[in-house]
């Protein structure tokens, strides 16, 4: 690692100080954050589990759940140990490569998330407004090439950050990153060189997944309270309506909290930087915390399943 002019040349090593300004407390926050991993865990292998096990829940919004809660393991896993590692046991330092791997896992499973709640809210429109041709267009095949589309779109457009950061950032201002975990304009931020084209890949990126994803659920739903709003009786507008409370709970949270974590890492310049960490953080964990929770509570299915295998094991 050669130091020219102040800066440093392809760094080997870098630094996570975790949240800045927060450092003497950090210890006490990660208590909190350990219990929302431990919860999101249990929490979407007991839905996961739910679902295998019962055959009459592997229809699409059940399986594209099941789905949502693999990327909300592999999401919350990719950024809880390292956390834990700085605020419990100093673990600061990281291998610049093995930081950029990072980044790409916890931006992929991030875009793979918004791709997954797009194909939900898209099922339950064609369930409400189309119920007639829902079986014949969501098919398990349909599924399937769904769950690899949104996983490779984002994988692929993730790694050009990657190439773009390896191939035109060589020398940083500094090794320190100000942040728990390796975040795309984190990493950016440190560079000495000229990061418009990162910058702009990267807004380009969050447009082409977050926003366009965005977009569609929310002409979907729009859409669907339409239909629902003409149906005739009020029971069934009761029902229909019911299903899509646990879908707009979780959209707006996931898409609430990326809103405001974007927006204060890109032009909040005047916001303290434990604020970005601290949103940053809650951005990536609350998703995995809260969705099982909502899923359990607002769909009878599930949680009458649920309440059927504790109930088994306590008469056993």
């Amino acid at each position: 690692m050669l130091q020219l002019n102040g800066t440093v040349f392809m760094p080997s090593v870098l630094t996570l100080i975790g949240i800045p300004g927060l450092e003497s407390v950090q210890f006490w926050i990660g208590i909190p954050f350990c219990a929302m991993y431990i919860i999101a865990l249990f929490g979407n292998f007991l839905i996961l589990v739910t679902i295998k096990s019962e055959r009459g829940l592997h229809e699409p919004m059940y399986l594209f759940l099941a789905m949502l809660g693999v990327t909300d393991i592999a999401l919350s896993t990719c950024i809880l140990p390292k956390l834990l590692g700085i605020f419990w046991f100093h673990s600061a330092e990281i291998y610049f490569d093995a930081c950029l791997f990072q980044m790409w896992l916890i931006h992929t499973f991030q875009c793979t998330e918004s791709g997954v709640l797009l194909a939900m809210a898209l099922d339950r429109y064609v369930a409400i407004c189309d119920p007639l041709r829902h079986a014949a267009i969501f098919t398990h095949k349909l599924l399937t090439q769904i769950g690899v589309g949104v996983t490779l779109r984002a994988g692929v457009l993730i790694a050009l950050c990657l190439i773009l950061i390896k191939c035109r950032l060589k020398h940083y201002r500094t090794t320190v990153v100000s942040h728990s975990f390796c975040e795309h304009m984190a990493i950016v931020k440190l560079a000495a060189e000229d990061t418009r084209i990162n910058k702009i890949y990267g807004l380009f990126v969050a447009f082409i997944i977050l926003g366009f994803d965005i977009i569609f659920i929310t002409l979907s739903y729009i859409r669907i309270f339409i239909s629902v709003f003409k149906l005739p009786q009020k029971e069934a507008r009761l029902k229909a309506f019911n299903t899509c409370i646990a879908h707009i709970c979780v959209f707006l949270v996931f898409y609430l909290l990326g809103f405001f974590s974007s927006f204060t890492h890109r032009f909040g310049f005047h916001i303290p930087s434990y604020i970005h960490s601290l949103l940053s953080n809650l951005y990536l964990l609350v998703p995995p915390f809260l969705n099982p929770i909502v899923y359990g509570v607002k769909t009878k299915q599930i949680r009458d399943r649920v309440s059927k295998i504790f109930h088994l094991k306590d008469t056993s």
